[in-house]
């Protein structure tokens, strides 16, 4: 396996999934959305694997503020989200072509 958790420092669930793979002793690359972020590709992957509504943060409040609720072309919401990371729903946890958004170990189970 090689997982991929991109998350935010101070948040509640990423902080879970890590502890997740931890105590299974998986190794996992842990990624900083809001120094790093995610490149156009590891993007365009998790959009595959969980849809493009599923990734934004409806709670952030970056969306008001960039008006993605009235924005219906994925082009441009792919683009925003690529400029602020922070809009993205954390963790995204990657395992090759697989991704989940959230705190999902049920679905993790499987992937081991």
């Amino acid at each position: 396996m090689n997982i991929q958790i991109f998350g935010k420092k101070k948040c509640f669930d990423t902080q879970k999934a890590e502890r997740y793979f931890k105590e299974r002793r998986v190794k996992f690359q842990a990624i900083d959305l809001t120094s790093k972020g995610m490149s156009k590709g590891e993007l365009e992957s998790v959009i595959r694997a969980v849809g493009l509504k599923n990734l934004i943060d409806t709670a952030s409040p970056l969306y008001q503020t960039k008006n993605l609720d009235r924005i219906s072309t994925p082009s441009l919401i792919q683009e925003i989200l690529l400029e602020n990371p922070k809009l993205i729903k954390t963790p995204v946890v990657r395992n090759g072509q697989k991704a989940t958004v959230g705190y999902t170990p049920e679905i993790w189970q499987t992937w081991e």
